[in-house]
């Protein structure tokens, strides 16, 4: 009977709110019960191990279905739209990058994950990124590199492009399955943070608390900063008039219902219905909504380069110049493969990390804090990545009218 009500309580309440619970039942359980926490950080790290366990499958299957599905020779006129999008990525990741840079973050890590060895110069990186390339891919997704599995995803994937029609058709329910399973993962998360937190604030105290904040507050500032200021210079740059009318519109009417569904995916019906009122192309916005929600990433590049940022410089590993530009580079792609689901992005962070040379254990050490701020921060990402859909769609409908 018990159950039964809990489970009900538990179909009927949003992920956030349950989030939002295990965050403030694990810190009062880390501030009350310290003795309690060795059993309750259990929980935790099922949840991380769990984590672990799929994101590498999750790139690989996601990847390799989004290329192999798409039609040889097939025309979208979706050049400046995509056009748009790739700029749009890349200028949040420079953003994020500046950002984290100037505003360095630091995070409270098991003692064990800080004996991590700093890459020497750029051709090091670079030189680990080639050899990461050619990995088996068996060994790829069983020592999760991400860089040999994003690797072999694509060429799998162009490769399948020119297979029978059941077999793509196979492809995308496999995907799709992998899809289900992350998210019956996620639901785990108030969980997982309950115990990730009281174990985090048992040990580390207000320290780590200090540390989220200063995290938290560098991501949605730069997330601020890209909604509020960049997207509207692309924009002016491209119809050559006040964007804010438009900018504003996007962020009310889109942004509004992203950030707390949490999902692109889910908003996709939003700004459909909102590029209709907004009389745009019903040929382009109809390919190109649906296909923002998978691609155009600004808030996930963000979030990929802050948080990567913050691994390396928590533990003590210099980042140059050259080095913080492939980081652009290397997030913007990451974004692009961002899952629809809450808190997708966060599992890509360890392919941003490997740059750096940072192990997977670490690296799911930073997703969990991810998992923690994202109460806040995924909301506010998914907020930016929907509204720029349709911003960007309106974008290139009225730079056509105007030619």
């Amino acid at each position: 009977m018990l159950f039964s009500a809990l489970l009900r309580w538990v179909q009927r309440t949003s992920l956030v709110t349950q989030i939002i619970i295990g965050l403030l039942v694990g810190l009062a359980l880390a501030m009350l019960v310290p003795a309690a926490t060795p059993s309750v950080a259990f929980l935790g790290t099922l949840f991380i191990s769990a984590l672990k366990a799929i994101a590498p499958i999750l790139v690989f299957v996601l990847v390799m279905a989004a290329i192999g599905n798409h039609r040889p020779g097939e025309s979208t006129h979706m050049r400046p739209v995509l056009l748009l999008y790739l700029v749009g990525t890349l200028a949040a990741a420079i953003v994020g990058v500046t950002a984290s840079l100037w505003f360095p973050s630091t995070l409270v890590l098991q003692s064990a994950a800080q004996d991590q060895a700093a890459p020497g110069a750029v051709s090091q990186v670079l030189l680990n990124v080639v050899q990461s390339i050619v990995s088996n891919p068996v060994k790829a997704l069983l020592e999760a590199n991400y860089i040999g599995i994003l690797a072999w995803a694509v060429a799998l994937g162009i490769a399948l492009r020119h297979a029978s029609a059941s077999t793509r058709t196979a492809l995308q329910d496999g995907a799709q399955a992998v899809t289900l399973v992350i998210q019956w993962v996620i639901r785990c998360a108030p969980v997982g943070i309950m115990g990730l937190v009281a174990a985090t604030f048992a040990e580390a105290g207000t320290q780590a608390l200090w540390g989220y904040a200063h995290l938290l507050a560098v991501l949605i500032g730069c997330m601020l900063f890209v909604a509020l200021v960049v997207n509207p210079l692309i924009v002016f740059l491209v119809i050559r008039r006040n964007p804010y009318p438009l900018v504003f519109t996007c962020l009310r009417e889109s942004g509004v219902t992203a950030f707390f569904t949490r999902s692109s995916a889910a908003n996709i019906p939003i700004n459909l219905a909102l590029a209709k009122r907004l009389n745009l192309n019903e040929e382009t916005y109809s390919i190109a909504i649906p296909l923002g929600a998978t691609i155009n990433m600004a808030g996930a590049a963000i979030t990929i380069s802050v948080l990567s940022l913050a691994a390396a410089h928590t533990l003590g590993i210099s980042v140059d110049m050259p080095t913080a530009l492939l980081l652009c580079v290397v997030a913007s792609v990451c974004a692009c493969g961002a899952s629809g689901v809450a808190g997708g992005s966060l599992l890509l962070i360890p392919l941003a990390c490997s740059l750096f040379g940072i192990s997977n254990d670490v690296a799911m050490q930073v997703v969990g804090v991810g998992f923690i701020i994202g109460v806040l921060q995924d909301s506010a990402e998914t907020a930016l990545n929907s509204s720029t859909d349709v911003l960007f769609t309106a974008t290139a409908c009225m730079a056509q009218e105007r030619g």
